[in-house]
């Protein structure tokens, strides 16, 4: 019969709240990197260069529908056989899920870019503002505005992806448990205890981010 220790997982807590900290650090840097990918790309995808425009597109369709975990394979163990090499097993992930979110992050600003209405734009033109200047201080305050909620959901998905990091042993919080797993055998409580990790997280994330989204509207 299995009997519950719950003291397991007291005692080894530390090692699965750094993997957390990892993991949420991971995140964070996943989609600032691949916010940075997703607006160029949107702005490319609304360009009238076809070539930008299709260059982008293929970005996009491709990423899209390559499982996150072959990138994080491909970046981890393919590019070193391209001789680049100086990425560690941390910066791989990071630099995977930038690119796996930057695939969706493109659509999300384009539909932001999309929706700013002909209005805002013609009325900075009509003050004078150039047209790295509209869309510095007219399109993106506005797309900003309308892609907040969905900036929000990629962010707490891509913390949830972070546990694919495990393959390529990067320590976040799905290594940790399976560290502690195999270290104590102790199975529902350790992956349990991740669970709820996950969940409390995620439930945090989720309730900071909405606030975040409504101070934001209320300035805006």
């Amino acid at each position: 019969m299995y009997i519950l220790r719950w003291q397991v997982i007291l005692d080894n807590l530390s090692m699965l709240l750094n993997g957390l900290v990892m993991g949420l650090a991971i995140a964070v840097a996943s989609i600032f990197i691949g916010a940075m990918i997703g607006l160029c790309a949107a702005f490319a995808r609304t360009s009238s260069n076809r070539t930008l425009n299709r260059v982008a597109a293929t970005y996009v369709d491709v990423v899209r529908n390559i499982p996150l975990l072959l990138i994080i394979f491909f970046v981890y163990f393919g590019l070193p056989s391209l001789s680049i090499s100086f990425l560690n097993h941390i910066a791989s992930l990071i630099l995977a899920m930038a690119i796996y979110s930057g695939a969706y992050l493109t659509e999300i600003f384009r539909a932001g870019i999309l929706a700013v209405s002909r209005g805002h734009l013609e009325a900075g033109r009509s003050i004078g503002l150039t047209h790295w200047q509209v869309v510095r201080y007219v399109t993106l305050p506005l797309m900003f505005r309308t892609v907040l909620p969905s900036l929000s959901n990629t962010l707490i998905s891509l913390f949830k992806d972070t546990s694919l990091g495990s393959a390529i042993s990067v320590p976040e919080l799905t290594y940790a448990g399976s560290v502690l797993n195999t270290n104590t055998w102790r199975i529902v409580e350790t992956w349990t205890a991740v669970g709820a990790l996950y969940l409390g997280t995620c439930y945090g994330l989720a309730f900071l981010l909405r606030r975040v989204e409504r101070r934001f509207l209320v300035w805006a």
